[in-house]
């Protein structure tokens, strides 16, 4: 089943016909709110709002392991997520979309970054951290679409909430990201240990302040004036992915887990087997 985490704005899915909530509260902690379960153009999703309901949480504060847990509890086999990011890159403009395929983690340990640990030892591949299928899927029904949509990017993860200065956007571009945000690090990699695909839409906001000129850099009005136009469009290309059909989730990330724990099962307490058994799913 496809999941969908709504970032800054998206709090809920329109036309979503609920069949049932599900728990936030996790072996990890409280996810975001609610899981909300139901059917959006004929297909069954999942819908998580990641700062919850009323833009509540900063992205520091989000527990990304008990949103990530709760939705594969659910029933979730991938992901797809809606985030604001900064662009990096002149030809990337703001009220563009565009689809990260790697990731530079430059948080600095605030947040859980594994469910890893405490007892239970894994190393999980993230060399291709995000599933081309989903990808091709969302870049397909925005082509048909006639939206502008950028593939193929590196997104590098910032703690915030501070907006960053212009020393750290260019270092950020010389160690070659093309995007920059606040909230798809752990997600991202929380994902593949949970061995489910995943994407993110990104609705590229502003150009971050790596630019020479003071009123293109970054502000949290700027961010909203075009924020509402972009996030329809992305709403409009999720329609069409439903509608189109959604992708088998890639084997890759549903046997991520296979060759990655060194942990026996059999060492684990009922605990640590009972929120297993839900990660190997």
């Amino acid at each position: 089943m496809l999941a969908i985490i709504g970032g800054t704005g998206l709090y809920e899915l329109n036309g979503l016909e609920i069949t049932a909530r599900h728990s936030g509260e996790t072996p990890f902690g409280q996810a975001s709110g609610e899981v909300i379960q139901g059917q959006l153009h004929g297909t069954p999703v999942l819908f998580l709002a990641r700062h919850g309901s009323g833009h509540r949480l900063l992205p520091h504060e989000v527990n990304y392991r008990a949103n990530v847990f709760a939705l594969k509890r659910a029933g979730a086999t991938q992901l797809l997520g809606f985030s604001a990011v900064g662009s990096l890159h002149i030809d990337v403009a703001p009220g563009d979309l565009a689809m990260p395929e790697q990731y530079i983690d430059w948080t600095r340990g605030l947040r859980e970054r594994s469910f890893f640990g405490q007892g239970v030892a894994a190393h999980v591949s993230t060399a291709k951290p995000v599933s081309p299928g989903l990808v091709d899927a969302v870049s397909q029904a925005a082509h048909a679409l006639g939206i502008k949509l950028h593939r193929g990017l590196t997104y590098g993860c910032v703690d915030g909430p501070r907006l960053g200065t212009q020393a750290e956007s260019n270092l950020l571009r010389q160690m070659g990201c093309q995007l920059v945000g606040m909230t798809n690090a752990p997600e991202v990699f929380l994902a593949r240990e949970a061995q489910m695909a995943y994407a993110t839409i990104g609705i590229v906001t502003d150009y971050d302040c790596w630019l020479d000129d003071p009123a293109q850099h970054v502000s949290v009005a700027g961010i909203f004036a075009l924020y509402g136009k972009s996030l329809v469009a992305a709403q409009r290309v999720l329609v069409g992915v439903l509608q189109t059909g959604v992708p088998q989730p890639d084997s890759h990330a549903r046997t991520a887990l296979s060759t990655a724990m060194l942990t026996p099962l059999s060492a684990l307490t009922p605990a640590q087997l009972d929120w297993m058994q839900v990660l190997q799913r």
